[in-house]
């Protein structure tokens, strides 16, 4: 039998994501047989399409539409929305499932701005022929904005918990009735700073969120969630094979680690850290027991509901998990500092426009 590629191979153990607003991306590794289900996306993403020379005729389109509000910043933060939905509208081609659009970080922790933020998202996808049955609203995993999201879904938009790294994050989402949990398999910063990430020989045994996301599958599993869960933040092709052995539902992956897996066939010797690992099938098992959860709070994670009173019990499991406090800050930093990035391209055609029909 012909070999397969990696990439193949993962196809058919797993759900796969685009986690790319490229869409040469999504094209690449699409074909009659293999697509992408979601794709998701985020404040760096909408970045580091809008800094390509390439896009620059989106951005310049999107400023047009502007509206005629006196007010600069809500101008901006306008466009950044219209950027958004225009980016994910040309990757929507490649997809059988959902667009993902992410609120933004300056709202993580207020309920009500969340929701309005997921609302005006949704319209704007609407309004460019992406109907709501298509699109899902990633909000980061806050107390405050896991409230955001059970009101969200109640009024039938779909939500994505994200920059979360927790049990007691991903059970409040799921009593939410999040569509999706986005445990990060490695903190947001890898992706931004060298020397951050590091790399594991067998990573479903000795990654410290291997555990983490096992238990969730395992906790899921046990009270009948309907919660899906695809994990994010994947370095490598190693990650991900060792990620298909905690059997989620979904895996959303970029451009590059979706390159290294299709560079592979499913026979290869695959590089781990310079290390070499025979890798066919699924090769790897996660170390995990129901009775040794992720969860340093001491709740009970079977028995909490982790939305009453404003989320409190998600506020004292937070409180009591140093690590993942402040994964979840940092994540939400680096995401906040990429908007405002996004945001000084708006500024700047904006005002050119501006000067432009003054001249």
């Amino acid at each position: 039998m012909a070999s397969q590629s990696l990439l193949s191979l993962v196809r058919s153990q797993v759900v796969v994501d685009v986690d790319s607003m490229d869409p040469k991306v999504a094209e690449r590794h699409t074909t009659e047989t293999e697509r992408f289900c979601d794709m998701t996306s985020n404040q760096a993403i909408v970045y580091s399409e809008a800094i390509k020379p390439a896009r620059a005729a989106i951005l310049q389109t999107a400023c047009g539409h502007a509206g005629t509000s006196a007010d600069l910043e809500t101008r901006v933060a306008d466009v950044l929305d219209l950027l958004t939905v225009s980016y994910a509208t040309k990757v929507f081609p490649y997809l059988t499932g959902r667009v993902h659009a992410q609120t933004s970080p300056a709202f993580a922790y207020d309920a009500e701005a969340t929701i309005a933020h997921a609302k005006r998202l949704v319209l704007l996808f609407e309004l460019n022929n992406i109907p709501n049955s298509r699109v899902c609203i990633k909000i980061p995993a806050t107390p405050q904005s896991i409230i955001a999201c059970q009101e969200l879904e109640r009024i039938g938009i779909r939500t994505l918990a994200t920059c979360l790294f927790s049990v007691p994050q991903a059970v409040a989402a799921s009593q939410a009735g999040c569509l999706y949990v986005a445990p990060y398999f490695n903190e947001l910063r890898v992706h931004f700073e060298p020397g951050v990430w590091k790399g594991y020989r067998n990573a479903a045994k000795e990654h410290p969120m291997a555990s983490v996301i096992s238990d969730i599958v395992k906790v899921y599993k046990k009270i009948g969630s309907k919660t899906l869960v695809m994990p994010a933040s994947i370095v490598s092709a190693a990650e991900v094979l060792a990620l298909v052995s905690l059997h989620p539902d979904h895996l959303t992956l970029s451009g590059a680690v979706l390159d290294q897996l299709a560079s592979f066939q499913s026979t290869d010797a695959l590089p781990v850290d310079g290390l070499q690992s025979h890798q066919s099938g699924v090769p790897f098992t996660a170390q995990s027991t129901e009775n040794n959860l992720s969860n340093s709070s001491g709740l009970n994670v079977w028995e909490t509901d982790f939305l009453a009173n404003g989320a409190d019990a998600l506020r004292q499991a937070l409180a009591a998990d140093a690590e993942a406090t402040r994964k979840l800050d940092d994540a939400l930093k680096i995401f906040g500092e990429m908007e405002e990035r996004a945001k000084v391209l708006i500024r700047a055609e904006l005002l050119r426009n501006s000067s432009g029909a003054s001249a």
